[in-house]
């Protein structure tokens, strides 16, 4: 049981520290892109508002996050 216990405690703390690692702000009012720090084009930000990555890493967001739910 204890050893159980602490191989739950571990994985717990492994998923607590990735969430906060990956973990997007909640309002984004930047004109920089959060992954990459390059500007997102005026053009982008006035179609897309609240955007916060690029068109290139958008797309390697998405690429990623469809992997990561199969």
């Amino acid at each position: 049981m204890d050893r159980s216990q602490a191989v739950n405690e571990d994985f717990q703390a492994f998923a607590l520290g990735l969430n906060r690692r990956t973990r997007e702000p909640a309002v984004y009012v930047g004109s920089t892109c959060i992954e990459c720090g390059d500007e997102i084009p005026e053009a982008r930000r006035q179609a897309q508002p609240g955007c916060r990555r690029c068109v290139p890493c958008q797309e390697q967001h998405e690429i990623d996050s469809h992997w990561r739910a199969l």
